[in-house]
């Protein structure tokens, strides 16, 4: 099945990474309490007298010229906080030393999860610092040395142009993919001749969201309108996403407009094709729920030649097609199934009174299926850990697939004459290895395993279940060197996400390896909000329940604290996009709860995010403050809105990036601004905006190792910790 998937709208960004040498330099990591922060002295920040009225509250936001992004004042204000930070960073003695050994591990081969198209297998691979990973293709079964079909690292001179995604065609012939610059989520698509490895001249504009879905000589697609001369591309509101049918050869202006809806500015209209071509499958959101609308043409009658014929019309639940059975689709949805299903559904007879259950609903959450090789291969997650299993077409179970250790399994996408497909396994010290799987046989071996200067013997990592405010048992993941002591001294980086049923579930990371070889602690809590026990987990983190999350967060650290593993002086806590929105309530709720907090890219004005790109899309996770109740509820936790004149702040260090167009970086800006007013203590209050980059998706080696060594840097030199002895 080409399908699409929807994306979700903003990133648990784990950064890749790795670990632990025989000597690792951590070793000799001491408090050093000579180690101090030196006064930082801020830009001075012009406040403007703006105010807005919600239901007669009125709002003041003196920040609202750091919105306007092409604005010289804001440049200038960047750029001057930029200085700042920079110039704080370089004071720090071992960041250097970090930002080498950070390289080092960096340096090692990195795979990505083949995929087999006719007698060839194409795939991704790093060699170790390429900006970029590059894809290769190679004969199936094949030794030697694989070939180069695209090398991204040639797309900029920078680096920072990302491939974003690869898309080919069912006769093997051509190959679409998507590009990406500076990390922003718009995309080009362009297209590949398989056979001749030279590129056609067929390039479109002002694609996203949006996947290739192939059929006969060219593929759907979707895009919006080119923004309006003046509209800043990175910051304006994303409205009217189309469908379109490009055929090979012609020029964009000539593609074939498929699907529209001209009363709906909001929401977002995918589609996908199976792999015989017969049906083409449109998804269709409206920026007001949380699910999405489910129509499919058949693409072999000719009656159906302008029109869909709807099989699932609300809104209110996610419905995704696995594949097709002949006539019939294989559909996952979590309609009267929290945990997910399979069912499978006549397109001539979709009410629900015909469906038939495939796979039904169990205690562990349902977060995929692959239709593949004549079976239906099934991840489901138990305790946000990975257990694959193999059905037949009509749900007969056949076996669990063994995988290494506990740990998140990945992939498993094939064709219908597949024999075999490959799948990616990683845990928190186990390196993401590929494996290729047998189907019939139900035997995996190793394709290809990197080799990466960790010992994970000297890792250990355990799952507790710790109590939140109301009582509710939230997991959470402990990783930490052998034989720790639990004396309330260890530096300790708590990262969480809780949001839009996404799943954080154990994967390698180069860069926390070097936290955790320096005596770092790694904990990950699975919070409410998240997806890995099905949507009822999820929409307990929802409007009007988001303060469960922030409510799990904090009983987190205060579990980490109690049970000795480390000090508010001593904790980090940090998250990504949803999860920056995390660090900010949470540092604004409990200020004395953490010593150190790294929002990064963060939805900080929960007022006004959704007037930006595709921010409306997040109303039904947040709400919208254009409702009377919903406003009050954001208002309550709001980051911009709750920080307090006259606090003391945790040492904070907001990440950012220019290019950010899916978390527009005003959102950063104005809050590092009311921050840094706001502070009554000493210690930093830093925004660090990177440039060419964007939400995280395709950022290059360099940034990353970067970025990296300067969280880690601030991270020690804010505790008193010097990672490197005296």
């Amino acid at each position: 099945m080409q399908k699409f998937v929807l994306p979700v709208v903003a990133l648990a960004a784990l950064a890749s990474c790795r670990s632990t040498q025989s000597k690792a330099p951590g070793a000799g990591a001491a408090t050093v309490s000579t180690i101090t922060s030196a006064p930082v002295q801020y830009p001075d920040t012009k406040k403007v007298d703006h105010k807005d009225d919600y239901f007669g509250t009125s709002v003041a936001d003196p920040y609202r010229w750091l919105e306007d992004l092409d604005s010289p004042d804001t440049k200038a204000w960047v750029t001057a906080e930029n200085k700042v930070t920079f110039g704080y960073l370089q004071q720090i003695p071992f960041r250097d030393k970090i930002r080498e050994r950070l390289t080092t591990l960096w340096n090692y081969e990195k795979f990505g999860i083949p995929q087999q198209e006719g007698s060839q297998l194409y795939f991704s691979k790093n060699d170790g610092l390429q900006n970029q990973a590059v894809l290769y293709t190679q004969q199936d079964g094949a030794e030697g040395q694989p070939d180069v079909l695209l090398d991204p690292n040639k797309f900029s001179a920078d680096g920072t142009t990302a491939l974003a995604g690869t898309y080919f065609s069912n006769d093997h012939r051509y190959m679409a993919y998507a590009t990406s610059g500076g990390g922003s989520d718009w995309q080009k698509l362009k297209v590949l001749d398989l056979k001749t490895r030279q590129p056609l001249a067929d390039e479109l504009q002002w694609v996203k969201v949006s996947g290739a879905a192939w059929y006969k000589d060219g593929f759907f697609y979707s895009r919006y309108d080119a923004p309006k001369k003046g509209e800043n591309q990175l910051s304006g509101k994303n409205e009217y996403h189309k469908v379109y049918y490009h055929q090979l050869g012609k020029p964009q202006s000539a593609d074939k407009l498929v699907y529209e809806d001209p009363k709906m500015a909001l929401g977002f209209r995918t589609v996908g094709t199976t792999e015989d071509e017969r049906f083409l499958v449109l998804y269709l959101t409206d920026g007001k729920a949380d699910g999405n609308r489910l129509l499919v043409r058949d693409l072999t009658d000719p009656k159906q030649a302008n029109s869909f014929t709807t099989i699932i019309n609300s809104y209110e639940q996610n419905n995704s097609v696995v594949g097709n059975v002949g006539g019939q689709l294989l559909v996952q949805t979590n309609y009267k199934a929290p945990n997910y299903r399979v069912v499978l559904i006549d397109p001539k007879r979709p009410e629900e009174a015909n469906w038939k259950e495939v796979l039904p609903q169990t205690e562990q959450k349902l977060e995929g299926v692959d239709h593949v090789g004549g079976y239906l291969v099934a991840s489901y997650l138990k305790d946000a850990s990975s257990l694959i299993k193999v059905y037949t077409e009509t749900g007969e179970f056949k076996h669990d697939v063994a995988l290494p250790a506990i740990g998140t399994a990945s992939g498993f996408g094939g064709k219908r004459d597949s024999k075999s497909v490959y799948y990616a396994f990683t845990s928190f010290t186990y390196p993401t290895t590929i494996y290729k799987y047998d189907l019939a046989s139900n035997t995996s071996t190793v394709f290809r395993a990197p080799t990466v200067d960790v010992k994970p013997q000297d890792y250990v990592t355990t799952q507790v279940f710790y109590a939140s405010k109301d009582g509710t048992k939230i997991p959470m993941f402990i990783t930490h060197k052998k034989g720790v002591k639990l004396n309330g001294q260890n530096p300790t980086y708590l990262y969480a996400y809780g949001g839009f049923n996404i799943s954080l579930t154990p994967g390698f990371s180069v860069a926390r390896m070097l936290w955790l070889e320096n005596g770092g602690i790694l904990a990950i809590p699975n919070l409410r909000g998240g997806g890995e026990y099905g949507e009822k987990w999820h929409q307990a983190g929802m409007t009007p329940n988001k303060q469960n999350v922030f409510d799990d967060f904090i009983a987190a650290a205060e579990y980490l604290k109690v049970q000795g593993y480390t000090s508010t002086e001593k904790l980090a806590m940090a998250g990504g996009s949803n999860g920056g929105l995390l660090v900010g309530a949470t540092m604004t709720q409990r200020p004395d709860l953490c010593g150190v907090a790294f929002p990064a890219v963060g939805v900080m004005d929960m007022l006004r995010y959704q007037k930006f790109t595709i921010g409306w899309n997040w109303a039904p996770e947040y709400g919208t403050s254009d409702n009377y109740a919903q406003f009050q509820n954001l208002y309550k936790f709001s980051p911009l809105h709750t920080l307090k004149p006259g606090t003391t702040y945790p040492a904070t260090m907001i990440t950012t990036a220019d290019h950010d167009d899916r978390v527009v970086p005003a959102h950063s800006f104005k809050f590092a601004a009311a921050l840094q007013a706001a502070n009554a203590g000493p210690k930093p209050q830093l925004i660090r905006v990177d440039v060419n980059a964007g939400h995280g998706a395709g950022k290059s080696t360099k940034l990353q190792i970067e970025e990296w060594a300067d969280v880690w840097s601030f991270a020690f030199y804010n505790m008193g910790v010097n990672p490197y002895g005296k």
